[in-house]
């Protein structure tokens, strides 16, 4: 009759086998146990004492962007790229000569073109101070304006809504070519005539560009450009060729440029604000109305 007891004085490989299972088993409870699971139901939450490893890449730009500490965000951080977004700028504009254009190329498109540039010319024109404004040519360029050094300008601590400054440079070809008259209206209306032939054309626009995320909380959510950020200025040259008179012609007169120059500053320091609408969060008339009464608070305070 065999034995019914497993173990013996003898060991034998069965009984070393079973053994050695236990003993493998009953180190893994312990393991199990004391370093990872808390018996305890009454100690207090811990956080982890030692930082999560990351992989640095070897590059100076990645180890930058590695360390970047997301509870001090100022003006201080370090730049980011923003290759991106003058891929995209780029593609945004040629959309809009495209369009410009009725998608058509050659003559026929640059007449289309000249044609809706005249017609927004003219409906923009102070009618008592110009004759109807012919636009002979329009170049509308071929370039985008670049973006770069990127800083995020906030501070948590405050509870400010984050702003992200753009160094902004654009040179292109973009230029038009137009002729009116400029109105005398005294002693009585329409007493003199000035003609003016003007071709103005870009040279170089650069300045500082803040960009304003939108706000969770806002009612009517959008993103704001302002062109140029608070508190500084922007370069604006531009080349003018002037013709004024009938009969007696000046040349390229040096006020004329002047005032086309600061004309356009002043165009631009007064609407140098866009807000960019949210689709499903806001509607154009809302944030017109939020703008409007933006304005009004600012003349109450004025005042």
């Amino acid at each position: 009759m065999a034995s019914a007891y497993v173990f013996t004085l003898q060991p034998t490989f069965t009984q070393g086998l079973i053994l050695g299972q236990a003993s493998i088993l009953f180190l893994l409870f312990l393991v199990l146990k004391y370093l990872f699971f808390d018996t305890d139901p009454d100690r207090p939450y811990r956080k982890a004492s030692y930082p999560p490893k990351v992989e640095l890449a070897s590059s100076e730009e990645d180890l930058t962007a590695a360390r970047v500490d997301f509870s001090d965000l100022d003006t201080r951080r370090e730049e980011e790229s923003s290759e991106w977004l003058n891929v995209f700028l780029q593609q945004v504009l040629e959309a809009y000569r495209v369009k410009l254009r009725n998608g058509l190329t050659g003559t026929e498109g640059d007449e289309i073109a000249r044609q809706r540039v005249e017609e927004f010319a003219n409906k923009m024109r102070p009618a008592g101070l110009l004759d109807y404004i012919k636009v002979h040519s329009v170049d509308l360029g071929s370039s985008a304006p670049r973006l770069s050094r990127a800083r995020v300008r906030r501070e948590l601590s405050l509870g400010s809504d984050p702003e992200i400054d753009y160094d902004m440079s654009y040179m292109d070809t973009a230029s038009i070519s137009i002729s009116t008259s400029v109105l005398f209206n005294y002693p009585f209306p329409s007493f003199a005539r000035l003609p003016v032939s003007l071709t103005i054309s870009l040279s170089l626009f650069a300045s500082s560009v803040r960009l304003t995320p939108p706000h969770p909380n806002s009612p009517h959510p959008t993103i704001t450009f302002t062109l140029p950020a608070p508190h500084s200025d922007f370069t604006l040259d531009i080349k003018t060729t002037s013709l004024m008179g009938s009969r007696a012609k000046l040349e390229d007169v040096p006020k004329v440029h002047e005032l086309i120059q600061h004309q356009i500053r002043r165009v631009i320091m007064e609407k140098g604000t866009w807000k960019v609408v949210l689709p499903g969060l806001a509607s154009v008339s809302e944030v017109k109305e939020d703008v409007r009464m933006e304005h009004k608070l600012a003349e109450e305070a004025f005042n």
